[in-house]
């Protein structure tokens, strides 16, 4: 009987050592296309119509999809998740050859490209980032994706802050923690680089929080404690950039 038990426990541990090796191997590509002029609604038309079930369909899983608040860029920003790289790779390659994104293609470039540029960043969530952060809520939210660039070995100290304090901080002042991600190894900037995106009820409502959030004793006090234990900023002089997105009415995330 006790080496029946021994079986199944060892069964168990290797089952969930799988378990958390395949969620480990979950990555997010980031990617932000840049119309050309005119073009922006065009190229709205083409995922709504055509791209978003053909990602779908080879596999890739729609996130989010925005566009910029303020748009002069004329911009789509998404977010996309896949189970690894090489399956990320493979599912782009077969995406590519299908012949119903071949003939959307076509169609939708008659009277000229639509796309100027494509910028791609390769992701990773962090350890204090929500489960399921990407879903959908009863009223419409304004998104906010901040990245914030540590000062040298600083990383995992501005990891542990948020960890420990910013992101239930964040909540109390009504702002909703959405993911939080790294770089992959390979992207430049890795080792100093977090990403992440928020929500808010409004514009307004942004204001109104980030100023209670500041004012925050508890916030305070930990910003204090970890410039202090970091010997100086755990962030570079101009080091923390931000940017309004507004969900399209294709993006799963609203």
């Amino acid at each position: 009987m006790k080496s029946l038990i021994h079986s199944i426990l060892l069964t168990l541990i290797v089952i969930g050592g799988f378990t958390v090796k395949c969620q480990a191997e979950i990555i997010y590509e980031l990617r932000r296309y840049t119309a050309h002029e005119g073009k922006l609604d065009d190229l709205l038309t083409r995922f709504r119509d055509h791209t978003c079930d053909l990602f779908t369909k080879h596999g890739m899983t729609n996130l989010a999809y925005f566009v910029p608040f303020e748009n002069d860029k004329n911009q789509l920003v998404y977010f996309l998740s896949f189970p690894s790289r090489e399956a990320r790779d493979q599912s782009f390659k077969n995406f590519v050859n299908d012949p119903a994104w071949k003939d959307a293609f076509a169609k939708s470039r008659e009277d000229g490209p639509l796309v100027e540029k494509v910028e791609s960043l390769f992701l990773t969530e962090t350890d204090f980032s929500p489960e399921n952060g990407f879903k959908t809520a009863d009223e419409a939210r304004l998104f906010e994706l901040r990245t914030y660039t540590a000062t040298p070995g600083h990383l995992s100290n501005l990891d542990a802050r948020f960890r420990d304090h910013t992101i239930e901080l964040f909540e109390k002042h009504g702002i909703t923690n959405i993911a939080y991600f790294h770089l992959m190894p390979d992207q430049e900037g890795a080792e100093k680089t977090l990403v992440y995106l928020i929500a808010h009820k409004s514009i307004m409502d942004r204001g109104v929080s980030f100023k209670a959030f500041g004012q925050d004793p508890a916030w305070q006090t930990a910003r204090k404690a970890s410039e202090e234990n970091a010997g100086g900023s755990l962030t570079e002089k101009g080091g923390v950039n931000f940017e309004f997105l507004v969900p399209t009415d294709f993006s799963p995330v609203k």
